[in-house]
């Protein structure tokens, strides 16, 4: 039981650290309290000489929630619009309508 709780404890909490790396905002708590989860259960279920590795994946979880906390509180998505991207279509458009009006000029 403990071993079968500390392999998930090992997938969720790679999982924890992609999904904090990638930029899902608060979906990477989903594997973050899973892993969080399943150490507690491999925790409480290990010998007191057996909790190294659970000791060190609370830690890795504990990093990746703050990490995700400060990403979510400080740091924010924001759309701009492109003024010199709009000004490119409207030339362009403009550019298609002059040549479109000069092949209809020498039929």
């Amino acid at each position: 039981m403990r071993k079968t709780f500390l392999i998930l404890s090992y997938i969720f909490t790679a999982l924890s650290i992609v999904f904090t790396a990638l930029p899902f905002d608060t979906l990477a708590f989903i594997p973050i309290g899973l892993a969080t989860i399943c150490l507690v259960i491999t925790f409480i279920k290990s010998d007191v000489n057996l909790r190294v590795w659970p000791k060190r994946l609370f830690i890795i979880t504990y990093l990746c929630t703050a990490v995700v906390v400060v990403k979510t509180a400080f740091f924010k998505d924001e759309v701009a619009v492109d003024q010199q991207f709009e000004q490119q279509k409207i030339e362009t458009k403009q550019e298609a309508k002059q040549e479109l009006e000069e092949l209809e000029g020498l039929e």
